[in-house]
């Protein structure tokens, strides 16, 4: 059995997630692998370097910040979330990522990040924390239009969330058969039609597969949700997910609204504590 912590992006949804994960580690329960999709891979890092309460502590402080998230960065830099800042400036001078706890872990950390050539999703083993996997989280993370493509390796990326929610069914051909599943979106959420679907082929047009894979995310969302809640019924995967919307900002600059919807991750985590230490140990 090799167990598993799957991770949604969403955002500041995301906030859900730091809420359970953080309970997790106070509670010493560990993993042999873990993914995570865009924030699921930004904030769910701080999982394999054991850093508690890290990914809410610099959102509060930084939130405001327009070096970190603004329409000021966007027209500067060609990044709502500044590159350079939230990259390089934020872990390693003004909240420390711990690199060394990271590499050390030996939890495998798959993230993916979408090719913007072929519109197709590929995963990298983010195992030593180095700048080569920060820039892979970076990718995962880039939306598109607020966002320059990422290189890595010769090629461009942007945001994973395009083609798959969560990295739930790489890990499970990797052999992980018992997933703890974080989503950010309550059970009855279904997306809908993307009404900028006509301007991303018309912004992307250099880029005519990744336009393509846009216009197809509500379907390619909703079916890839629709198989998890499949597994969770067969009991191969808990699942643990907001009961009622977030209604938090993408990019929300309130930090009591982060923190509202951190301790809605913690409180869900708490209550399913013994649930989810019975479905990691069967």
């Amino acid at each position: 059995m090799k167990t598993g912590l799957v991770m949604e992006g969403g955002a500041m949804r995301g906030m859900f997630t730091c809420g359970v994960t953080d309970v997790l580690m106070e509670q010493g329960i560990t993993f042999q692998g873990a993914g995570g999709i865009s924030a699921g891979a930004t904030f769910g890092c701080n999982v394999k370097s054991g850093q508690i309460g890290r990914a809410l502590r610099y959102n509060k402080r930084f939130c405001r910040d327009p070096r970190y998230c603004s329409l000021r960065s966007l027209l500067r830099t060609g990044d709502l979330y500044g590159a350079e800042f939230c990259y390089r400036t934020l872990p390693d001078e003004l909240d420390i990522f711990d690199r060394q706890a990271y590499r050390e872990n030996p939890m495998d950390f798959f993230v993916g990040a979408t090719d913007v050539a072929t519109g197709e999703i590929v995963y990298r083993n983010c195992t030593a924390g180095d700048d080569d996997d920060m820039t892979w989280i970076r990718a995962s993370a880039s939306m598109p239009l607020v966002s320059r493509p990422v290189e890595s390796g010769g090629r461009l990326y942007l945001d994973g969330g395009i083609v798959e929610p969560t990295p739930f069914f790489h890990m499970e051909a990797r052999g992980y058969d018992r997933c703890l599943t974080i989503l950010t979106r309550p059970a009855d959420y279904r997306k809908g039609r993307d009404p900028l679907t006509g301007a991303y082929r018309l912004l992307l047009r250099r880029y005519p597969a990744l336009a393509a894979a846009l216009a197809a995310r509500p379907a390619r969302y909703n079916a890839h949700i629709a198989a998890i809640r499949e597994r969770e019924q067969a009991g191969k995967t808990l699942v643990i997910r907001p009961r009622a919307p977030l209604n938090i900002g993408h990019t929300e600059k309130n930090p009591a609204e982060l923190e509202r919807v951190y301790r809605l991750g913690r409180a869900e985590a708490v209550e399913r504590l013994e649930e989810i230490r019975a479905f990691l140990n069967p």
